[in-house]
């Protein structure tokens, strides 16, 4: 039996307010609410990256795979919140960054004259992504960038969630992951690029679509987490850090009531509380 300290917080409240979402067939969040309701067929296609439109030219010729994601996934999720790009604090979380850059790195390194482009350099640091948003947003409010590997989606949801609830402002929550090349490849065999965007407020508003609820205890769990019943869509969920977030999608998109519990770190969970 768990024992629960008298000095725990209470329990955190958020209301997501816009929802943004990209990945192998999953090319916007109205499809992919179809799909995960399943009133529409779900085929595992290859994900497309949009150019990011937002970015000067400069920086937009410099954007690689998880640029190009973390923007599309920002701009959908922002767009449906109603709120200013410019104002949102942020949080951003990835399992491995940006795996190509990694990857021609590696290469450039491994080669007879070991020199790296300025750009690979430049875009090599974990919070590249944020750097570009905000240039892209014109944001000045804070940003956290994370890395947990598998657990990088329950990481940052936790961290997201915390700021709402201490700082009483709106939080834009990015967890994306890209693909590794070979030889990369077979020893981190993610399939393909996939993002979630979501956009949690502290206060129900008139475009509010779900109420998550993280007790206090909600790590000290050993419950399995929850599994989705379409078994493409399971084999996403399994096989990208990034997609652990399905489960409270699908909840998002049947407007569910209940508990969902999701991968954390070994031997923990996050248990939610959802709502319409």
């Amino acid at each position: 039996m768990t024992h629960t300290p008298s000095h725990l917080p209470p329990a955190i409240t958020v209301f997501v307010q816009g929802v943004g979402l990209l990945g192998p067939g999953l090319a916007g969040w109205g499809p992919g609410r179809e799909q995960l309701l399943g009133t529409a067929p779900y085929q595992a296609t290859r994900c497309v990256l949009p150019p990011p439109m937002a970015l000067p030219q400069a920086e937009r010729r410099r954007a690689g795979a998880v640029v190009k994601l973390s923007l599309a996934i920002s701009e959908e999720a922002v767009a449906a919140s109603g709120l200013q790009a410019s104002t949102l604090a942020s949080v951003f979380t990835s399992s491995s960054g940006d795996a190509v850059n990694c990857h021609e790195i590696c290469s450039a390194l491994a080669s007879s004259d070991r020199l790296i482009s300025p750009t690979r350099f430049h875009n090599s640091v974990h919070n590249a992504a944020a750097g570009y948003w905000s240039i892209s947003s014109g944001s000045m409010a804070t940003s956290s960038v994370l890395c947990a590997r598998d657990a990088s989606f329950a990481a940052g949801l936790l961290e997201a969630m915390v700021q709402v609830a201490t700082e009483q402002v709106p939080v834009l929550l990015l967890a994306y992951d890209t693909d590794y090349p070979e030889p990369l490849h077979s020893t981190r065999p993610i399939p393909d690029s996939f993002g979630v965007g979501l956009v949690l407020a502290p206060c129900r508003s008139d475009i509010t679509q779900a109420q998550w609820t993280l007790e206090p205890t909600a790590c000290l769990s050993s419950l399995p987490a929850d599994r989705l019943d379409a078994p493409v869509l399971e084999k996403l969920r399994q096989d990208i850090p990034a997609a652990r977030c399905l489960p409270l999608l699908q909840g998002i998109a049947r407007q569910q009531s209940g508990r969902v519990v999701l991968d954390y770190l070994e031997g923990l969970q996050l248990v939610l509380q959802v709502a319409p």
